[in-house]
């Protein structure tokens, strides 16, 4: 969607279009509220702002519509559809990486009480294992800061994806022509 599409939706609309990327209200209020915004730019430094006051609640909200990684989410729709293309580096065909997945989401349910949520996109299976294994070390309030920066980061690539700037196209200029590229000189 164009930035000036969603600068003139209604606000309902707009909210809710925020919403599938983090399913915090006030969030969501306040990004959609900001309209109108000059830049994509503007539009990613007020919802990233507006981020930095979820508290637990509002992450503990937001978690409850991921899935864990390696598996789809429970509900088809925008959400659902965006944590498939964030997932793409995660091959749950890959037996060894489904059972690793497996494990290390119970263990990690099991430590903290939540879903393992971590930025997906853009990273591969083993980069994603890794991170796991780190966040398993990690005391309960350090990995309560990762977890909320994390699904800032996802938030703010799903903003990026839903909202973006019109593609200006290069005006050419059309070449004139002289007439003289049929014209031939002169034999001596």
């Amino acid at each position: 969607m164009l930035l000036e599409d969603f600068n003139a939706l209604p606000r309902e609309d707009a909210w809710a279009l925020v919403r599938t990327c983090a399913d915090v209200p006030s969030w969501a209020a306040a990004v959609a509220g900001g309209r109108p915004y000059a830049s994509v730019a503007a539009l990613r430094a007020h919802a990233d702002q507006q981020a930095l006051t979820w508290d637990d609640a509002d992450v503990d909200r937001a978690l409850a519509d991921h899935p864990r990684i390696g598996e789809r989410h429970a509900t088809p729709g925008a959400t659902a559809a965006m944590s498939v293309r964030e997932q793409a580096g995660v091959d749950a065909t890959d037996a060894d990486v489904a059972a690793r997945l497996a494990d290390g989401n119970a263990r990690y349910e099991q430590r903290f009480g939540r879903v393992y949520l971590v930025r997906a996109a853009g990273r591969s299976s083993a980069e994603i294992l890794a991170l796991l294994e780190q966040r398993l070390t990690h005391d309960d309030a350090t990995e309560a800061a990762v977890t909320a920066q994390q699904l800032r980061e996802i938030a703010a690539l799903r903003l990026a994806g839903l909202v973006t700037e019109p593609v200006v196209q290069p005006v050419v200029q059309p070449v004139a022509q002289s007439g003289s590229e049929h014209a031939t000189a002169p034999v001596a």
